[in-house]
Parts: C-alpha cells; sequence; structure tokens
C-alpha cells in the first residue's frame, strides 16, 4: 500500500501569493492553451476563464480560429494565434475538448512538439493518448473512464480497486504525474506519496468543471515554476473544489444548489481570497 497524504487549505497557501509592486504579469504566470475543437468550443472558453480567474498574468490561446473567435468573445484580454513561436510560455494546457479520433496530422505533431518541449504540460481529455514518452514535464488529469483506459494501455493491473495504488503505479509507468478525478481526488508521483483532496462538492458533478479544473491548474503551474508538480496540482484541485463550494452555496452547511461550470470559473477569485484568510 502506498502512503496517502491528506491536502489542505494551509498547504494550498503556500501556492498562492498576492502580487507584490514590483510584480508584472509575466512574473504572475503566462500560460498557453491549446484545446477546444469545433465540436467542443466550450473547453476552450472554460479553460481560459478558469486561467485567468485563478490569477494568470498573461494567457494564450493556440487552436482553431473558430474556437479563438468564441475565447475573445468572452475574454478579449487573451492573446491568441496560430502557434506561440518563440513566446514565453511557462505551462501548457491541451486536450481539453477534444477527440483523439478526430485530431489531424498537423495537430497531433503540434501536441508532440509540445510534450517535447521544457514547459511544464497539463494533459487533459482527448490529449491523454499522448502522454507515453512525454519528454516535457506533465501532469495527466483522467475521469474514472479515461483513467481505465489508460490502465488498459500502459498494462497496469492491482489487487482489489485501490485507487490510490493503481494512481501511483500508472505515474511510475508513464513517467508523469497523475490527477485521478472523483468526489476523492488522487495525486501521484513516480517517485513520492500520493497526495488526496477533499476539498469539493457533489454539484461539481457536472458538464465542463474538468475543462475548468484544466485551467486552473495550468494558472497554478505557470504561477510556481520548479516546484513539485504533485502539490502544485494538489493546490490546484483544492482551490477547484472550493470554488465549487463557494458557488454551491455549501460553505456554511446545508445541501446546497446546482451550478454550471462557468459558476466554479467565476468564484476562483473568492476562493483564492479564502486561501489567505
Amino acid at each position: 500500500m502506498v502512503e496517502v497524504r491528506e491536502w489542505s487549505r494551509s498547504d494550498t497557501a503556500r501556492y498562492f501569493r498576492p502580487p507584490t509592486p514590483e510584480d508584472d504579469k509575466y512574473a504572475r504566470g503566462v500560460v498557453a492553451l491549446r484545446t477546444g475543437s469545433p465540436a467542443y468550443p466550450g473547453a476552450a472558453v472554460l479553460g481560459v476563464e478558469a486561467a485567468w480567474r485563478a490569477g494568470a498574468g498573461f494567457v494564450r490561446f493556440v487552436g482553431d480560429e473558430r474556437v479563438a473567435d468564441r475565447v475573445l468573445t468572452r475574454r478579449p484580454e487573451t492573446v491568441v494565434g496560430a502557434d506561440a513561436g518563440h513566446s514565453r510560455v511557462d505551462a501548457w494546457v491541451i486536450g481539453s475538448g477534444t477527440d483523439p479520433a478526430q485530431r489531424t496530422n498537423d495537430e497531433s505533431i503540434a501536441l508532440r512538439e509540445i510534450l517535447a518541449g521544457a514547459a511544464p504540460v497539463v494533459i487533459d481529455a482527448g490529449a491523454l493518448d499522448l502522454a507515453p514518452g512525454a519528454r516535457a514535464p506533465f501532469l495527466v488529469t483522467p475521469h474514472a473512464r479515461e483513467f481505465s483506459r489508460l490502465r488498459e494501455r500502459l498494462r497496469v493491473h492491482t489487487d482489489g480497486d485501490e485507487r490510490s495504488e493503481a494512481a501511483h503505479q500508472v505515474a511510475v509507468k508513464i513517467g508523469g504525474t497523475v490527477l485521478l478525478k472523483g468526489a476523492r481526488t488522487l495525486i501521484a508521483a513516480p517517485d513520492a506519496e500520493v497526495i488526496a483532496v477533499e476539498a469539493g462538492t457533489g454539484w461539481l458533478a457536472t458538464a465542463g468543471t474538468g475543462d475548468v479544473l484544466a485551467g486552473v491548474l495550468g494558472a497554478v503551474t505557470a504561477a510556481n515554476p520548479g516546484a513539485p508538480f504533485a502539490e502544485v496540482a494538489a493546490a490546484g484541485a483544492w482551490l477547484h473544489g472550493h470554488a465549487a463550494r463557494i458557488a454551491a452555496g455549501v460553505i456554511a452547511g446545508g445541501p446546497g444548489h446546482p451550478i454550471v461550470a462557468m459558476d466554479v470559473a467565476e468564484a476562483l477569485p473568492l476562493a483564492i481570497r479564502d486561501v489567505w484568510e
């Protein structure tokens, strides 16, 4: 059995700091997202929104022009372009709102170039199949069904249904950090203990909240260069869950109420304020 560490608000606070007068937008982190598709443009919109709301100083969207138009309509401060070229990127987010079965060869090449770079990469949804062999530091963010497929592909088998052991073994096999989504989110790195995060609410189980989480993870990663990826991911997951609790009105107890993914993104600044209090 692997050791499991419970993550807390105070743990999260180490990865968020108010900007100082000496900080500029670059000091707060540059996030680039290659996400969304014509079939699922909302994934890109939600991820970009979340990256901004989680404190990124500069957000770049790299992707389909039709999706970029949706992003700019919602968040006109976002920089868009056909590619990031030699521009500074502190963290990438890829895969949200995409289908690997529909991915073109040019898109595969572009994603593999990102995964061969030096900047850390948050790999979500439709790009999970590209994680094996990546040279960049990376974090995969599967939900239960995606994790099952990943385990099958990697031929990772554990006794019983112990999620923490399975997450750790997948991390070892894939050579990167694993964030296994769920009511109890688990984060496993190949050479570290498993971290458990339980800051959320059942109302978080709704379409699009995973895209918001990916954007949050990108922002927290970009703002904490060189920090342990598993701890950065745990801080992002805690913040995401706490924002959902704020949005659903369950902070003071009671059953709360339904929310949509954009509600979670919009509650992120309040969640960050709570981390500092």
